[in-house]
């Protein structure tokens, strides 16, 4: 069973997080990039789907409670995660990428262009410093990459698990 989490959670990851990982070393222009990240994640994510059906089939027979499915699928989504996250370092890593600095540039223009000036951008440009260098500690980034990914795990494992139990969903064909 755990050759088969790390296996498709693997999968998953890396169909995830390779992308990224690309569309990062090519510098590549970010305006839809959050909908292709969640998107990619999903696409990348269908190994849940495809896990807890060829176990539900190949090892139960074709029947598979909810509670089992849904478990199979966090585990896969737990191993993506981590996968997702190694991916996210090694590129940041050799990209000498600066990604908070960014985020933060990028939402100070965006406050100064609907109008806010002043205090309360000067209380939001120390926010985004306060970011900057909380992002800089592994122990606070590391969970914060995690947590992209993983709320997408446990949505796909649900609706996977919710659909498998019925085992006249996508039933085996036998031959």
């Amino acid at each position: 069973m755990w050759r088969k989490i790390i296996f498709y959670g693997a999968v998953a990851g890396l169909v995830a997080g390779v992308p990224l990982s690309i569309a990062i070393a090519i510098n590549a222009p970010a305006a839809h990039g959050m909908v292709v990240g969640y998107l990619t994640m999903l696409i990348g994510l269908s190994a849940v789907f495809v896990a807890i059906k060829r176990y539900r089939d190949v090892e139960l027979g074709g029947v598979i409670r909810f509670l089992p499915g849904f478990g199979l699928g966090l585990a896969i989504s737990a191993v993506a995660g981590v996968f997702y996250v190694l991916a996210w370092e090694t590129v940041s890593a050799f990209s000498h990428m600066d990604f908070a600095a960014d985020y933060a540039k990028s939402l100070i223009e965006q406050q100064k262009a609907v109008g806010v000036a002043g205090d309360a951008l000067v209380k939001f440009t120390a926010d985004m410093e306060r970011f900057k260098a909380q992002y800089a500690n592994p122990l606070y980034r590391l969970p914060m990459v995690f947590a992209e990914i993983f709320p997408v795990g446990v949505l796909v494992s649900a609706v996977s698990a919710g659909l498998l139990r019925n085992s006249r969903f996508l039933p085996l064909q036998r031959n």
